[in-house]
């Protein structure tokens, strides 16, 4: 959502993947990953990275019904 509001929205989510099994939600507005802040894609991407896989760490979100979720998620390796 770069520009506009604080946040990075999901624009996709694969199903079945681990952020569909998470309860990510195309739409959604990522807010928090772990204890970072996200303000934009960038921000996301980089917590994300950062991340150490196979870990939980907790994101909260915004979906479009202005509704706030924390998730637990546990990041992963792609190969």
């Amino acid at each position: 959502m770069d520009g506009r509001k604080a946040g990075a929205e999901i624009v996709a989510v694969h199903v079945p993947g681990p952020g569909y099994s998470a309860g990510l939600v195309r739409g959604d507005v990522v807010l928090h990953f772990g204890r970072t802040r996200i303000d934009s894609a960038a921000d996301l991407a980089r917590a994300v990275d950062e991340a150490k896989p196979g870990r939980e760490t907790k994101m909260t979100l915004r979906h479009e019904s202005g509704d706030y979720q924390q998730l637990a998620v546990v990041p992963g390796i792609v190969t």
